[in-house]
């Protein structure tokens, strides 16, 4: 790696992937893994220990110390914080471009070494926590779907699936969904 993102955390390589919703996905994963969190009423999360290991995680408990939806916690003005923190070690090691902190080219392009060297597991059979971490830090839903379903569904990580109708009808199709109710024809009056 020439920029050095061998030595990140998995958040940190979420937010050069992914940006901030990225890396505090990684955060919540890594809480989950360890006990730390656990889904509330359905799309909530919450803190049920505390205990955190880096910035990210230690604003992420002290946000969800009552049940609170994703979306929420991401607008927590210590988790934005800690995010903002985050970035500036990134922009001074050269991962991060001023003024506007995306990623750089040897950024994106270490991401993709690490993807190309670490490819999306299956399933979580036979990996370590820190794989885990390092698969939702590289791949983002597709490694939540495939390693932690059940509690990134049930948390909100995850948006739950839309259940379609069968007979494929819509409001503004009538039956059948083929042509509207309202007539049909050319347009044109009785002749």
């Amino acid at each position: 790696m020439s920029d050095g993102t061998a030595a990140l955390a998995p958040h940190e390589i979420a937010l050069l992937r992914g940006g901030p919703r990225a890396a505090v996905t990684v955060a919540v994963v890594a809480l989950h893994l360890r006990g730390v969190l656990e889904p509330a009423r359905p799309g909530t999360l919450w803190a049920a220990a505390e205990a955190g290991a880096n910035g990210l995680e230690d604003a992420v408990v002290r946000a969800l110390r009552r049940p609170t939806r994703f979306r929420r916690l991401m607008r927590d003005p210590e988790v934005r914080l800690a995010v903002a923190e985050m970035r500036i070690p990134l922009a001074e090691a050269g991962l991060l471009r001023w003024p506007f902190l995306g990623p750089t080219r040897g950024a994106r392009r270490d991401v993709a070494d690490l993807r190309a060297r670490h490819r999306l597991p299956a399933g979580r059979r036979g990996l370590t926590d820190d794989d885990k971490l390092l698969a939702v830090a590289l791949y983002g839903d597709a490694a939540l779907r495939a390693l932690v379903p059940r509690f990134a569904f049930r948390s909100g990580l995850l948006p739950r699936a839309e259940v379609a109708d069968v007979r494929g009808t819509s409001p503004s199709w009538g039956y059948g969904g083929g042509a509207p109710l309202c007539g049909g024809g050319d347009g044109g009056g009785s002749d």
